[in-house]
């Protein structure tokens, strides 16, 4: 997945030096440290993004314009919170902007579906199938969601703590948890709706 991944814009260490391109050895290793982070949050950063979008392309988008703000970001990055709290603030901003500017309404499920199906290969075909539409049906809900909501169940649901989800979206611990009490007593009510 990530290896599809192709930077739109030049490290602003990459110099020109008689006719030719001169890749420093701080470019480079920014370059190794920008794939080792995506690497390593690759499957937050899908979740995250499958939690706020429905369409594949859309997905796709939003992962590699999260990873471009990763990119740029990087030489702000001041190692006073985990490259995982830094990595998920920027999608998660990148992701409340697309919702901010998001005009349709209608949503479908078709590429959330082949994602799903990836991670349930190893599942006999009676589970991964039951496993699938329970996360189907979990993304729907959570799409459903208010913003503040979706904000904190989908942070908890990647397993961050309530002072790293406090971190990202730049509030209070205490709102985090009053935000997650409430977005998981509306999640549960949506869930018991479409079940029953």
């Amino acid at each position: 997945m990530f290896g599809s991944l192709k930077l739109r814009q030049k490290s602003p260490a990459t110099v020109a030096v008689a006719g030719g391109i001169e890749h420093t050895a701080d470019q480079k290793a920014m370059q190794a440290l920008f794939r080792q982070w995506m690497s390593q949050h690759e499957k937050m950063l899908r979740h995250l993004i499958c939690g706020f979008e429905a369409k594949p392309a859309l997905q796709d988008e939003l992962f590699q314009d999260i990873a471009l703000n990763i990119w740029q970001a990087m030489p702000k990055f001041r190692q006073d919170a985990s490259v995982k709290t830094f990595v998920a603030r920027i999608a998660h901003n990148i992701l409340v902007t697309h919702v901010a500017k998001a005009v349709r309404t209608v949503k479908t499920d078709h590429g959330h579906e082949e994602y799903l199906e990836q991670q349930a290969s190893d599942a006999t075909p009676y589970q991964a199938l039951d496993q699938k539409q329970r996360q189907q049906r979990l993304s729907r809900a959570i799409r459903q969601l208010k913003l503040e909501q979706r904000q904190v169940i989908t942070l908890a649901l990647e397993g961050m703590s309530y002072q790293e989800m406090a971190d990202i979206l730049c509030i209070s611990v205490n709102l985090v948890g009053v935000r997650l009490q409430r977005a998981k007593t509306t999640l549960n009510q949506l869930l018991k709706v479409k079940e029953g």
